[in-house]
Parts: structure tokens; C-alpha cells; sequence
């Protein structure tokens, strides 16, 4: 990989390498811990309302260390932020494993996410100033493949050390790994400098992110997050009883998403981000619904469209702030990816809610066992479909608007 920075001292050949573990860190508290939810809500006797609330500090603590870092970031630089990611994610991880009660997890699981969130906050600017045009988008799309290919990794790792005996302890000790070697390769490197300068002023920062394109952004990402996450997040749950292996839904799911990330940069420059942004919105409908209707290795088929559907979301998003408007800076792709996760606090808690509320409702209509637990589960699959259906019609909208912009300035020159 080449370097686009003029800083000769930076490597961004291993920053990027370094960014990819951070992320794998990330993707594995994701994944193992969504394979452990049913062990820790046996072992701790929890509601999924209460898994539902640890799940949100994974969320909340992203966020908060992603605002915080946006707005430091060209003070402190990149290197501190990840030092910080490096002690929330270590302290973290020990604290989730030895804490051994529902207080204890959500402390741990703020840290974790404490971590995740300076991740975003010092990688993806530094991967924006380090890389130009379509191979930035490019090099974004394939730094954020390491989020479901970490997930796979995971996912995998969890199914077989369940399967095994082994307790969820012992499982949250692999996130270590990634996280070790993520501290080792940022160890004593230089990050690049902004190449926009409006981009490297908290001013210039704000100023770009009152405007009406950024604000309709944030309201897009929410739900990009929420269509993302949450059939991921409650996989376990959900698609219990639907024929189907959770887990392997998930590493099917998260393994597409790698691949089709890998290809990210092709499909931006032949779609752009806001063509890329909208079919993708409809593919995502088409896999939660059928998520909702179909069982056994139809299962499978759903996860193949709900994959192609929600893949290139993240990274897109984040791209488009960063190439559409660039004077947002660290900041405005801090914020982004901030909202995203903080909508996160805020659906994760109403989707369990979502999930007792149709156990009852199946349960007062005379099923029982199995039979429950899918019926169940589909009717809270069907709900989430609203938010990529919702997605559909603002990203039309953003398609057109944006197309409108570029025949403007076009007929301008």
C-alpha cells in the first residue's frame, strides 16, 4: 500500500495494519459476546430486557469515547486515542471476566466500548488523511471488512468453545489476542496530518456539520446501525428456534459483509456512495423480512440478502462524510459513527422489551415451547423491518439530491 501523505516518517502501510487488529478487537466483543448472551442470562439469572441493558453499554461507551476523540483528535493526536483504546479494551476485558454479576458487566462492557469508539475516532481520519479519492473509499471499505471478518473469526471461535463446555470466561480471554497485537504494531509510529485544512479546525469542524446534508446524514445513520445490528446483536436469541444454527447465521452473515467490503471501492466508483447507500437499503428489507417468514435453510437465504444488504452501510456512510463534506474533519466522521452507536443505547433495550412483550403475546395465544420462542421471534424480526424500509425512502431522496448538486455545479463551471 502506498501513502498519500506527504509526512515521510509515517507508515501508513502498518498504521493500516495496526487499524484492521484495533477493529478485529472490536468485532470480537461484538461476536463472542452475542454467542455468550444465552450462558450469561442462565448463569445470572437475566431477563433479556437486562442483556438488553449490557448490550447498550457496548453502544453507549462507543459513542461518548468517539465524540470525545473527534473533538481531541488533531490536539492529542491519533496515537494517544488508541493508548486510551489499548487500556479501556485490556481493563475491560479482565473486568468482564472476573466481575461475575449484572453491575459488573455493564462497567465492563461501558470500557469495552469505551475502546471500540477511540478505534473508529483515531482510524478512520487517520485512513482519510493518509489515502485520496476512490482509494480512500477504497482503503475505508477494506479497513471496515475486519468488522464482520472479525465477527466471523468470533462467532465461529464461540459455536465451537460452546460446543466444547467451555464457559463464556473463558471465551472473552480471545479477545486479548487482536488487542495485543493491535498495541504492538501502533507502538512508536506517526499518524498523518489533515488534508483539508478547514478539516483540522474544530471551527471549520462545526461549521460543516450544521449543514442540512450532515444533519439528514445523522438521521440515516441511526437507522443504518439499528438495520445492521440488532438482527445481529439478538441472532442468538431470535433464530433460536428457527431451524437454523444462530452463530453460523451470524458468521455466514458477518463472512459475506467481509467479502463484499473488500469490493467496496469498485462498487463506489461505479454507484457512488448514495447508489451503493440505497440498494443496499433494499436488500437489508428483503433479508430481515425474510428473517421474519422462513425457517430452516431458508434461513441461510435470508442471511445472504440481509449481508449484501447491510454490508457496505458502515464504511459508505462514513465515506460520504468524509469525501462529500471533508471540512466535518475527524470530528464529522467522529459523530457519524457516533450516532450510529448511541442510537444503539436506545433500540437495544426496546428490542429486548420487543422480545419478552411477543413471548407473552404468542404465549397468551396457546403456544408453548419451541413453537413459541420462532413465533416469537419472527414477530420481532418483523418490527425491525421498518427501519431499512424507512432507509428506502430517504436514501431515494438522497440519490436525487445529490445528483441534483453535481448537475449544479457542474452547469456552474
Amino acid at each position: 500500500m502506498e501513502s498519500s501523505t506527504s509526512t515521510s516518517t509515517v507508515n501508513a502501510n502498518r498504521l493500516f495494519y495496526a487499524s484492521c487488529f484495533a477493529l478485529i478487537t472490536t468485532a470480537f466483543s461484538f461476536s463472542i459476546r452475542a454467542g455468550i448472551l444465552p450462558q450469561l442470562g442462565e448463569e445470572l439469572s437475566l431477563t433479556a430486557e437486562q442483556l438488553g441493558f449490557i448490550n447498550s453499554m457496548w453502544f453507549l461507551g462507543f459513542p461518548i469515547s468517539m465524540v470525545i476523540g473527534g473533538l481531541i483528535y488533531h490536539k492529542v493526536g491519533g496515537k494517544a486515542i488508541m493508548q486510551f483504546a489499548f487500556f479501556a479494551h485490556a481493563v475491560g476485558i479482565i473486568l468482564t471476566i472476573y466481575s461475575g454479576s449484572y453491575i459488573g458487566l455493564l462497567i465492563s462492557t461501558l470500557l469495552i466500548g469505551l475502546g471500540n469508539g477511540c478505534t473508529e475516532a483515531a482510524c478512520n481520519p487517520m485512513i482519510a488523511d493518509a489515502y485520496q479519492g476512490t482509494r480512500m473509499s477504497t482503503m475505508l471499505n477494506k479497513f471496515h471488512m475486519w468488522f464482520p471478518g472479525g465477527i466471523v473469526i468470533g462467532s465461529l471461535v464461540s459455536k465451537f468453545m460452546t460446543d466444547a463446555g467451555l464457559g463464556w470466561e473463558t471465551q472473552i480471554w480471545i479477545i486479548l489476542v487482536p488487542t495485543i497485537i493491535y498495541g504492538y504494531l501502533f507502538f512508536g509510529q506517526s499518524w498523518p496530518k489533515a488534508k483539508v485544512e478547514e478539516g483540522a479546525t474544530l471551527s471549520g469542524n462545526l461549521k460543516a456539520m450544521i449543514s442540512p446534508l450532515f444533519i439528514f446524514m445523522i438521521i440515516c445513520m441511526s437507522l443504518t446501525a439499528a438495520s445492521e445490528f440488532i438482527p445481529q446483536q439478538w441472532s442468538s436469541i431470535i433464530l433460536s428456534k428457527s431451524g437454523a444454527q444462530p452463530m453460523l447465521i451470524l458468521a455466514l452473515v458477518t463472512g459475506i459483509m467481509a467479502v463484499a467490503r473488500y469490493f467496496g471501492g469498485n462498487m463506489v466508483k461505479r454507484f457512488d456512495q448514495t447508489g451503493v447507500l440505497l440498494g443496499s437499503a433494499v436488500l437489508a428489507t428483503v433479508g430481515i423480512y425474510l428473517f421474519s417468514t422462513q425457517t430452516g435453510a431458508m434461513a441461510y437465504v435470508a442471511a445472504v440478502f440481509f449481508a449484501l444488504g447491510v454490508a457496505y452501510f458502515w464504511p459508505n456512510m462514513i465515506g460520504f462524510v468524509a469525501d462529500k463534506i471533508p471540512k466535518s474533519g475527524a470530528l464529522g466522521m467522529s459523530i457519524i459513527g457516533a450516532v450510529g452507536m448511541f442510537s444503539q443505547t436506545i433500540f437495544q433495550p426496546i428490542t429486548g422489551r420487543w422480545i419478552d412483550n411477543d413471548l407473552e403475546a404468542v404465549a397468551a395465544r396457546g403456544l408453548t415451547g419451541d413453537e413459541l420462542e420462532l413465533v416469537a421471534g419472527q414477530e420481532t424480526m418483523r418490527t425491525i423491518t421498518i427501519f431499512p424500509i424507512i432507509l428506502i425512502v430517504l436514501f431515494t431522496f438522497l440519490y436525487f439530491w445529490m445528483k441534483n448538486k453535481k448537475s449544479k455545479e457542474v452547469a456552474a463551471a
